[in-house]
């Protein structure tokens, strides 16, 4: 999947407002200022540098506070996990012995070997010490802000692709590269430990962890210790505890610190260290417009200062009102958006929510904050560094916990044990702790996970004895991620509005409140031509260029929403454009045909037209048996095989990752059994069509 920032402005302008386009942002005044020293070195002058180069001189630390020496994390993230778990390692560090620095991979595209071989950062063996935490994105490809270094290290091993992903295993890629001239001292004197972050449900798992972790050995590098890889389907927060505990580091003290005791800062009790401070302003700022260069901006925070506002002009139910659930469909004017919101059918929108009133207010009272003063968000001494900017500033506090704080997700066992920290009831401080111990993890999943508590309730409700200042509190809550939806509309057809399929999230707690996701219910709670504030994501949902080629398309729920966009693009190149479109077959599945059957007119009127040629339905409650969609292609096994194997059929699959796995299942039973394959055979036809682009899922966990 190929990165939106690519055909981003190189700058923004912005200014003070909280409902306007051109969103707030003097901070830029601040961090414009910092890392404009940065030296844009080549990648010839990198550590490997002969004798009579000029050295850069070592960062001086204090020894007796730091004997391991320097320490950089750098973190490949998409959502913020990976760089959350490495603020974990910074916070950690000094009580080890280690001065850690922390790095987002993006950071390192110019000159990637510098980077890694800093020589300020050399210990007196003129070696660097790194950790690489590493998520996996996608079916098995980099997060975008590791895309540059992913690549970087795939030319560098002679591997084919740009950073977007692993084609087949990366054993296969490895040997593709035996042959050519690998350098593997490029990164000697490079000490290394890599995690990685995945989940079991996706094919791919952990990709990225693995790659880097052996592509950096292959180049040079020394291994700290072996690979480790944590799964989000599980506990992936646990994985990463027990790892850097009870392996990390244990072995960074054992190799770099020795018996040689960490002095104590000592003294009594006090706050975190915070990599922020906020300055309130006496008045509202002047709506003075100041460019902030997008490069100086947190890549994954980008969207806050590019997504455009455009007015929502239709919503409407497509379930029954005899179903207890809701999903809705929406329509989106983009008509004076811009290049933000220009799309290709069945992209991705991305949509920026917004916390609800309620929230906010409360969060707002328990921690005495004015709701009303402006702030401006900046680098705490020794923080100073490129993309320190996370959000558009000067702006309202309402406005920052609105749109840029995470307030009703379940914070992580660590943003526990840092809140404790500003528990002054020591109850609730000891409740907080045990609930981030691995004593109190079964506690943790019954009364925050299972529970839903957000940060919200646990601060107002929960433990109402915790103070924090604001900078703190932007520290330790995570951001308000944006939430992407598949674009079910054609860009043809609806070259100036953009439609989504949203099913809306409400969970009974057991203590009879109700949960709702924040972006379906901020959606769902709008008013007639209310606005959000939206960016397109390139999909790699594609019709065949050659429109004669038939489509399968499976997609349950709401993973028909590609599919309603390709059947309005193959619809228009039929009958508008007279085309020889190939035949189109839909498998789509939901409760039962009265309740949750979305679209039915829509498709019915596609069969009509001749463009809908085979629609099969698996309605999973109408019999004694529950049928799903993989039931019903493993029927048409036959005709599927023929349209796959004789016709060059592009197959489409849209929906949950159980869905998505058991659709791959039944597939390579097909080739297997209609091809006379192998079961080996049978996956690699299957691969091998992904790798062609004739099979394609979008799938979410």
């Amino acid at each position: 999947m190929s990165q939106v920032s690519s055909d981003l402005p190189t700058n923004v302008l912005i200014g003070a407002g909280c409902v306007t386009i051109l969103l707030g942002s003097g901070l830029a005044l601040a961090m414009m200022m910092s890392n404009k020293n940065n030296n844009n070195t080549t990648e010839s002058s990198s550590a490997a540098a002969g004798p009579m180069s000029t050295k850069a001189p070592l960062e001086e630390i204090d020894m007796s506070k730091y004997p391991g020496g320097h320490l950089t994390i750098y973190y490949g993230s998409q959502t913020g996990t990976a760089e959350s778990f490495a603020r974990d390692l910074e916070r950690e560090g000094e009580e080890h012995g280690f001065k850690v620095h922390v790095q987002d991979l993006e950071e390192t595209e110019e000159n990637v070997s510098g980077e890694l071989l800093k020589e300020t950062m050399h210990d007196e063996h003129g070696k660097n010490k790194a950790v690489f935490l590493m998520a996996t994105y996608g079916e098995g490809e980099p997060t975008d802000n590791a895309m540059g270094f992913v690549r970087f290290l795939k030319s560098k091993l002679g591997l084919d692709g740009e950073g977007h992903g692993v084609s087949g295993s990366i054993t296969t890629e490895e040997k593709k590269g035996e042959d050519d001239a690998v350098d593997s001292s490029l990164l000697a004197g490079l000490e290394y430990a890599v995690f990685g972050l995945g989940n079991k449900q996706y094919e791919h798992f952990n990709a990225m962890g693995k790659f880097v972790d052996l592509a950096v050995g292959k180049l040079g590098g020394e291994r700290i210790i072996p690979l480790a890889v944590g799964d989000d389907d599980d506990d992936l927060e646990g994985d990463f505890e027990n790892w850097k505990e009870t392996k990390f580091w244990p072995a960074m003290k054992k190799k770099y610190v020795g018996d040689t005791a960490v002095s104590s800062s000592g003294g009594r009790e006090k706050l975190p260290e915070c990599q922020y401070v906020v300055e309130y302003l006496e008045k509202e700022p002047a709506n003075l417009m100041d460019q902030v260069p997008l490069s100086d901006v947190h890549l994954s925070s980008k969207h806050y200062f590019t997504a455009v506002d455009c007015p929502v002009t239709l919503k409407k139910e497509l379930r029954s009102p005899s179903d207890e659930g809701s999903t809705l469909h929406i329509e989106i004017d983009t008509s004076k958006g811009g290049k933000e919101v220009k799309y290709h059918t069945a992209d991705n929108l991305g949509i920026l929510p917004i916390n609800t009133n309620h929230d906010v207010e409360r969060l707002a009272k328990a921690l005495k904050y004015d709701l009303g003063s402006y702030f401006l968000l900046k680098a705490a001494p020794g923080h100073d560094h490129k993309h320190s900017i996370v959000f558009p500033t000067p702006c309202t506090v309402y406005e920052c916990l609105a749109r840029y704080c995470d307030l009703v997700g379940p914070p992580r066992r660590s943003e526990l044990k840092l809140l404790a920290a500003y528990a002054k009831d020591p109850i609730s401080k000891k409740a907080l702790l045990r609930l981030a111990s691995k004593e109190g993890k079964a506690e943790y999943k019954e009364k925050i996970l299972d529970a839903k508590m957000g940060i919200v309730d646990i601060i107002s409700h929960l433990c109402p004895s915790i103070e924090m200042p604001l900078e703190h509190f932007i520290e330790v809550c995570p951001r308000l991620q944006p939430r992407y939806y598949t674009i079910s509309s054609s860009s043809t057809v609806h070259p100036q509005s953009i439609h989504i399929t949203v099913s809306v999230l409400k969970e009974a707690r057991e203590d009879g409140t109700v949960f709702k996701g924040v972006c379906s219910n901020f959606l769902a709670e709008l008013i007639d031509n209310g606005k959000v504030r939206a960016f397109v994501r390139e999909s790699t949902f594609r019709l065949p260029s050659d429109v004669s080629k038939p489509v399968i398309m499976i997609g349950p729920g709401t993973g028909i929403a590609p599919m309603r966009a390709m059947l309005q693009e193959r619809s228009h190149q039929k009958n508008q454009q007279k085309l020889p479109v190939g035949k189109n077959i839909l498998y789509f599945g939901c409760k039962t045909r009265d309740l949750d059957f979305i679209y039915s007119e829509e498709l019915n009127a596609f069969e009509r037209e001749g463009t809908l040629n085979q629609v099969h339905l698996a309605f999973s409650r109408e019999q004694s048996e529950k049928v799903y969609v993989q039931h019903l292609l493993a029927k048409n096994a036959a005709d599927t095989w023929k349209l796959m194997d004789d016709e060059g059929a592009y197959i489409y699959v849209c929906g949950g990752v159980k869905m998505g796995q058991d659709v791959c299942e039944a597939l390579r039973k097909i080739i297997a059994d209609q091809g006379n394959r192998s079961s080996a055979d049978a996956k690699g036809y299957l691969d091998q069509m992904a790798s062609s682009g004739r099979f394609i899922q979008e799938l979410w966990a």
